[in-house]
């Protein structure tokens, strides 16, 4: 679902929505149009598809991904290429096509490491385990899980082809976007509401239940209303939970409008009833604004450091000495975390491009 708020000359805000497709539709961003009153308008640019991995895939086991478009649909006949580091020569690739419902199903690479998926110039990354997690008793879900984001459950013995699993929230069906022995990317379902929710997964060979808690963000009318030059404060609001959440907020057109203190931000919502976070803002120019609001990632260390280490001889010679600190700090010092953060936001801050930039991008979301 994509939220477009159009704020009038006077300070009054209409709300408009739509969803793309129903079920396969994702909240890719939020677009906020200038007010009425500032007539030069630009619409804001967007990435042409989104690439679905599962987050882990097993070493020679088959796996599916997805591909969305840039209103979040799930998108047929898109071509894509996949490798892993060991494929240094581009000789050993597959390349597989989207079908009707916008997935691909293939085979995991046969070594450990990473598997790159790319198309049209972009690049998404999944870690590849040697075997499956066979020792992994029941499912896991992180404890808060988003009613419109993809969201991961990992446990064993799923089936590499989506449609062999179900997914079932509060008895309603999940969309599984993309799936592998160790994890499944699931899409809550149109009917599911904020709030406490049992998941389960069947596989077939296996079942597993876990509980978690379904939110939606939504942005508020900012206040006072844009207008350029002048700053104002937007508002996060969560419902379906009164407790404290970390979330991520991203600036999706940073020419036409500026956070105060960084185009992404890890804030905490203040918890209670009125559950809520708040960015400072100033406007630039008249223009459409998009912005992108998720729950923060469950930290995974591991994840972070395998991905730093697989960035390292991709990155620019001189970023590679910082990338190569980190992936250390990551693993002697696992409360340097926010440091860690900080630098790779730097690194990323960079015009870096490619592979090396999605690996750098994977290893800030493992944080």
């Amino acid at each position: 679902m994509i939220f477009r708020y159009n704020v009038s000359a006077a300070g009054r805000c209409s709300a408009l929505f739509s969803t793309a497709s129903g079920f396969a539709a994702l909240l890719l961003g939020i677009i906020v149009p200038a007010a009425s009153s500032l007539s030069a308008r630009t619409q804001a640019p967007k990435s042409p598809v989104t690439i679905v991995l599962p987050p882990r895939l097993v070493a020679g086991q088959p796996a599916t991904l997805a591909i969305l478009d840039a209103d979040g649909r799930l998108a047929p006949d898109v071509t894509v290429e996949l490798g892993s580091e060991q494929y240094a020569n581009q000789t050993n690739l597959q390349r597989v096509t989207t079908d009707i419902a916008g997935r691909a199903f293939f085979s995991a690479p046969s070594q450990g490491g990473v598997i790159f998926a790319r198309v049209l110039g972009l690049a998404s990354v999944g870690l590849v385990e040697l075997a499956p997690g066979a020792a992994r008793q029941g499912i896991t879900v992180r404890p808060f899980i988003s009613q419109r984001d993809p969201f991961s459950i990992c446990g064993a013995s799923f089936r590499g082809d989506a449609d062999a699993n179900s997914v079932r929230l509060n008895d309603e069906p999940g969309l599984i976007l993309a799936s592998s022995p160790e994890c499944l990317v699931v899409l809550a379902g149109p009917k599911a509401k904020p709030g406490l929710t049992r998941i389960a997964v069947d596989s077939g060979a296996a079942h597993g239940a876990a509980s978690a808690t379904i939110v939606s963000l939504d942005w508020e009318s900012p206040n006072p209303p844009l207008t350029p030059g002048k700053k104002s404060v937007m508002t996060v609001r969560v419902e379906g939970s009164d407790k404290a959440l970390a979330i991520v907020v991203e600036n999706k057109t940073p020419g036409v409008l500026r956070f105060l203190r960084g185009e992404v931000q890890q804030l905490r919502t203040t918890g209670g009833p009125v559950n809520r976070a708040q960015i400072e803002i100033e406007t630039l120019r008249s223009g459409d604004f998009s912005f992108h609001a998720r729950l923060a990632s469950v930290p995974d260390p591991d994840a972070a450091r395998r991905y730093l280490e697989a960035a390292l001889p991709l990155a620019p010679k001189d970023s590679q000495r910082t990338i190569k600190k980190l992936a250390e700090r990551v693993t002697h010092h696992q409360g340097d975390i926010e440091k860690v953060r900080r630098e790779l936001d730097k690194i990323l801050s960079s015009a870096l491009t490619g592979d090396s930039r999605a690996l750098l991008e994977a290893a800030r979301a493992a944080f």
